[in-house]
């Protein structure tokens, strides 16, 4: 029998083989995870001693975290706009920039007259429904509509739906190079899609190059694919006011912008930097 001080420390010693910034956080969560308590917990009882079973696969999973194999994926939790959404293998973990986004269009709805009616909210390659599940959640008024082309990412969506008993969301299975979207006319169209260069996709940390879904990284040749077929798609589904909201990399501000630009529509826009202080998130406004 082994103690939790004893496979803490165990833990992080195998973590930092790799260049981790944190990796007593890592072991932290491994253990709440398989012993079903919070880290407080493990710090009032560090002389507590664990059956084998538990010792057997926190090795484990502290080695396979050693491998560069992403927390969420063994866990099947990742926290998000302050609601606990489950992840697995096959979708995006969601990343705290993405917040950036989802508040961004909170804010909005409350300071416009969307706030006093029914507003439709198109959320296009939703993954783990991170974004869509959280607008469902936090704007009470709203009829969200999910898309992606993955199965995973549909099952995924649905399961955190599930979980938050929300019955004003919908998954749709669709790929939006190819599936003509109906005549529905949308007030908010929100996307984190795909906005990594192909070429680099491979230079990326080996969590997100070896184990996350190329198809949620992949942004064609120059990173801007996704943007530009979203562009096209929401020419033909804003409803009168509407706001086009995505989320871009560091160095993207002034190509999306362009894109936005390009489509003769919108009255303004706007960009908002992360917590990082990096250009984030892209919004136009009829």
């Amino acid at each position: 029998m082994v103690t939790i001080e004893k496979l803490l420390k165990d833990g992080t010693e195998i973590i930092k083989q790799r260049d981790y910034n944190n990796p007593l956080l890592d072991v932290q969560l491994i253990l709440c995870h398989l012993l079903k308590k919070d880290r407080v917990y493990l710090h009032l009882n560090r002389k507590q001693e664990v059956d084998e079973e538990i010792k057997s696969m926190f090795y484990e999973m502290a080695n396979r975290r050693n491998q560069g194999y992403p927390l969420q994926y063994m866990t099947n939790v990742q926290e998000f706009m302050g609601l606990e959404f489950y992840v697995q293998e096959g979708i995006l973990v969601p990343r705290p920039d993405t917040e950036i986004l989802v508040e961004k269009i909170i804010k909005f709805v409350n300071n416009s007259d969307l706030k006093d009616r029914t507003l439709k909210i198109l959320d296009i390659g939703t993954g783990s429904g991170a974004i869509a599940v959280s607008l469902a959640y936090y704007v009470k008024n709203s009829l969200v509509t999910a898309v992606d082309v993955s199965d995973t990412a549909i099952k995924t969506a649905n399961i955190n739906i599930e979980k938050y008993n929300l019955k004003n969301i919908k998954t749709v299975k669709a790929d939006i190079f190819e599936d003509v979207f109906p005549d529905e006319k949308y007030d908010i169209v929100v996307s984190n899609p795909p906005y990594i260069k192909k070429e680099i996709i491979k230079d990326l940390p080996v969590e997100v190059s070896e184990y996350e879904p190329r198809l949620a990284l992949d942004g064609g040749e120059d990173g801007l694919l996704f943007y530009r077929r979203i562009a096209e798609v929401f020419g033909r589904i804003h409803g009168e006011d509407a706001v086009l909201c995505v989320e871009i990399g560091h160095d993207q501000k002034q190509d999306v912008e362009m894109i936005f630009k390009n489509l003769n529509i919108f009255k303004m826009i706007e960009t908002d930097k992360d917590l990082g202080g990096n250009d984030r998130v892209v919004t136009g406004f009829l």
